[in-house]
């Protein structure tokens, strides 16, 4: 495994990671759990990501039962968990969504009784929020910090503004600013880690723990013949995730970039990870196994992304056609 520091902090994180959306509780149990996340631990996986959101609260209590019987020394991994949308669904009321004080102090403790914890290392607010100010945000944040209940905060899907504006917040008032961000990022969807943070990564510095490397699964091939039974596009309630990424034009770019992973003796899924990894920006990619090969296999996006010369890299941004445009001045 190799180790990344997230962004200009200190913790060093798994270029690898493990994560539990849509899969947790919705399409594994505590067992095979059990085994992915042993099996990623025992790979150098340092990084086992969550949400308040996720199977509405289930992902992390199953999460907390599988590391509560693993008993692994503490100080070895690092556990992230994300508030902003609530966990009881159409229940929610007032106050049990967003970013207020409020809601991202008792889902902070929701999350650590869920997860039978002390602390998070990362809490993130798992999306914008323009109905509370900034300074609510920052000043929020690092109170749970100064309490010892999260180590480090970050952002997710936010834009590299609303990022800069908590860091000036955070500089204005003496506080605690965000230091990781986790974007979706894949060979489909490339704008916002390319192009946007870049002036980010370059002033204040920026981890990223990225996810959906293999967009739902499209950039495994499997999608090329249509939807298989008990595939992660195929779930109910996932009708939007597949009608973003399941397009005749995506698939027949997959189609041509097996090619490419052949011609380097790999798998199209380990290429796509390998391609994430590749980018320097990227502290560490999340993986979202359900089966135990899988994992095993997009492991070795370690040993592939060294391979990826820049005429390779061309060569799939050809392919692709979307490589975001350099700023122009």
């Amino acid at each position: 495994m190799e180790y990344r520091r997230l962004g200009k902090s200190g913790l060093q994180i798994s270029t690898l990671s493990y994560g539990s959306w849509v899969t947790f509780h919705s399409q594994i149990d505590d067992t095979l759990g059990d085994r992915l996340m042993g099996l990623a631990y025992d790979n150098g996986i340092n990084f086992f990501d969550n949400a308040e959101i996720y199977a509405l609260g289930e992902s992390e209590k199953m999460m907390g039962r599988v590391l509560k019987n693993k008993k692994w020394d503490r100080t070895s991994y690092i556990v992230s968990s994300k508030a902003y949308f609530g966990w009881r669904g159409t229940e929610n009321k007032p106050n049990q969504t967003g970013l207020s004080r409020k809601h991202l102090v008792e889902a902070c403790h929701e999350a650590l009784q869920r997860m039978q914890l002390d602390y998070l290392d990362i809490y993130y607010c798992h999306r914008p929020d323009r109905n509370v100010p900034i300074e609510e945000v920052v000043w929020t944040m690092t109170h749970l910090i100064q309490q010892g209940k999260i180590l480090y905060w970050g952002t997710s899907e936010w834009t590299a503004a609303e990022i800069m504006e908590a860091h000036m917040v955070a500089r204005q008032y003496n506080l605690i600013g965000p230091v990781v961000e986790q974007p979706e990022y894949n060979l489909f969807r490339r704008e916002k880690l390319e192009l946007e943070y870049l002036p980010v990564f370059s002033s204040v510095g920026l981890g990223t723990t990225i996810f959906s490397p293999l967009a739902s699964g499209i950039l495994t091939g499997k999608y090329n013949n249509g939807v298989p039974e008990g595939s992660r596009l195929s779930l109910e309630g996932y009708e939007w995730l597949r009608n973003r990424n399941l397009l005749d034009a995506n698939i027949a770019k997959v189609k041509q970039l097996e090619k490419v992973a052949k011609d380097l003796g790999t798998t199209l899924a380990i290429l796509a990870v390998a391609w994430t990894i590749r980018n320097p920006n990227v502290s560490s990619t999340i993986l979202g196994a359900t089966k135990e090969a899988q994992l095993t296999e997009t492991l070795k996006a370690l040993e592939v992304y060294p391979l990826l010369t820049p005429e390779i890299m061309k060569e799939i941004d050809t392919i692709m056609g979307n490589a975001p445009m350099a700023i122009r001045h």
